[in-house]
């Protein structure tokens, strides 16, 4: 299957309007390699986080993308995509495991039982994730995907026979989402505070007609002008504050560049949904970066945006490494609206919505306990 090959998402989830948040969004969980492994901790407390604080991404569909290893060698260096053979046999009962939590979970939230209810028919077919240049005939970058999914399709697994990293299992899971919004969330980032999702898809459904080229009044100074409207302004992509975004309105990353001064003074604003008793706000500012972390967006936006072309995502590399940068770059020169990013901002920015779990380094709650014994061992010793 190819890019030509796959469809976009399906019109009627364009078209039609699902009464429930649930119904507009997939959730695409990335996760790979991780010392944790076979144990699969590190999902069930990203699950968990979701049923305290944004219940409704439980009863989403889900697509789980599983990516593997590139070599096994005897230093293990996950980014890089190698792991030893004691942990490239951790991580194929690792993937059983995880698949095994996703279907009980999701298919117990989607039925409203107690116990898990899907049908144990799974529908496999093959994928391809190509990359690169197709400059020399002889070449054919790309990796085959085995992809699993329940009957009703609202579970699906894709599995590459080769490492595709971060950037390829998104576009891999986006070419098989059926809904008009997705919530990319990584393996190792979990909510901590409330997260609005219905109030959020009514603001992105209320600015799908907002332009997106830029706005005259964009790179003017703008102290005193009125916000603008839902209407006013596109609302694709809203990721969510962790430590490092704290006060980001203030930040260097926005005062020290005159024109995103100016588009955050203009732009900044609680947007209100609903109406009467019903009425919420919900805090928005611009944000001025791709980031990979835990992220809502739209589906459309993200294919045409980042992906634009096999060969604007290397294998192995990062969202935020790549189209992240390129579109800080592009906001800085003034099309800030192409790509419509914004952080939610609850109490001006100082409260963490998300924190970071460090994948690459956690080894599930025994394993840390046993390297703290370790360590204080080692400094007992040392005294």
């Amino acid at each position: 299957m190819t890019s030509e090959q796959v469809p976009p998402p399906l019109a009627a989830a364009r078209t039609h309007s699902p009464r429930s948040s649930h119904d507009l969004v997939t959730v695409v969980l990335t996760t790979s390699p991780t010392p944790s492994a076979p144990s699969t901790e590190l999902l069930s407390s990203i699950i968990a986080s979701f049923q305290k604080h944004c219940a409704p991404l439980t009863r989403c569909r889900v697509i789980l993308v599983l990516d593997t290893y590139d070599r096994i060698a005897s230093d293990s260096r996950l980014k890089k995509g190698t792991v030893t053979a004691e942990g490239a046999k951790k991580f194929a009962a690792y993937k059983e495991n995880a698949k095994k939590l996703i279907l009980d979970e999701y298919s117990r939230s989607h039925c409203g039982a107690e116990i898990a209810c899907y049908d144990d028919e799974l529908i496999i077919t093959e994928g391809e994730a190509e990359f690169g240049s197709v400059a020399y005939a002889q070449q054919h970058n790309a990796v085959t995907l085995t992809i699993t999914r329940t009957k009703d399709g609202r579970i699906t697994f894709i599995e590459p026979h080769a490492r595709v990293g971060f950037g390829l299992g998104v576009r891999s899971a986006l070419r098989l989402t059926e809904t008009p919004y997705v919530w990319i969330q990584q393996h190792d980032w979990a909510l901590v505070a409330d997260i609005p999702l219905a109030p959020l898809l009514e603001i992105m459904q209320q600015s799908e007609s907002a332009p997106e080229s830029p706005d005259s009044s964009d790179s003017e100074t703008t102290d005193g002008q009125e916000p603008r409207t839902t209407s006013d302004v596109p609302v694709k992509y809203v990721c969510f504050p962790s430590t490092r975004m704290v006060s980001y309105a203030k930040s260097d990353h926005v005062m020290l560049y005159p024109a995103l001064r100016a588009l955050t003074n203009l732009y900044k604003q609680n947007f209100s949904v609903g109406s009467g008793c019903s009425s919420v706000k919900i805090p928005l500012t611009p944000l001025f970066f791709w980031h990979d972390k835990p992220h809502l967006a739209s589906t459309a936006h993200y294919l045409s945006q980042i992906f634009p072309s096999r060969a604007a995502m290397l294998r192995g590399a990062f969202i935020e490494d790549t189209a992240g940068q390129r579109a800080r770059t592009e906001m800085k020169d003034g099309l800030w609206r192409k790509w419509a990013c914004w952080l939610y901002y609850p109490d001006e920015g100082t409260r963490l919505c998300v924190r970071h779990l460090k994948g690459r380094t956690w080894r599930g709650t025994d394993g840390e306990l046993v390297q703290r014994m370790q360590y204080m061992r080692l400094n007992s010793f040392n005294a």
